[in-house]
């Protein structure tokens, strides 16, 4: 939100690509979680459909797109809604490598791609609640 209280007309999801390449990332990342058997018990639903659901939304949301995770979920907590899972560093390695090709699906501008990389390499390492 700008100092004026008005949102920024243009951010980085537009910038991206909206909603189309939040939603593709995060559907690559869920293939690949989907066959990974150190993370794919991380994920309690049989379906992985609501997970990816709420990850669109959280990503769209953080970066500049619709609020609508807030509305539905209310503040991201990322840590705490985590705490239940032991997210070990071979965890966040496979999360990262996850992410990773599914990032490599995109055809972002460079800038982008190291924008969006950064976030979730430090994300990720800040998940990270076990030895």
């Amino acid at each position: 939100m700008s100092i004026s209280g008005a949102e920024p007309e243009f951010s980085f999801y537009d910038a991206a690509g909206g909603h189309e390449t939040f939603a593709k990332l995060v559907h690559e990342f869920y293939k690949g979680i989907a066959a990974d058997d150190l993370l794919r018990p991380m994920y309690p639903e049989e379906d992985l459909a609501p997970a990816e659901r709420r990850m669109v939304m959280f990503l769209e949301q953080y970066w500049g797109g619709p609020r609508t995770y807030l509305e539905e979920r209310g503040h991201p907590r990322l840590r705490m809604r985590h705490m239940p899972f032991a997210v070990t560093p071979a965890a966040r390695d496979h999360w990262l490598a996850h992410m990773r090709a599914a990032v490599d699906t995109l055809s972002l501008a460079p800038l982008h791609e190291a924008t969006l990389w950064d976030y979730l390499e430090r994300a990720a390492h800040s998940m990270v609640n076990s030895a």
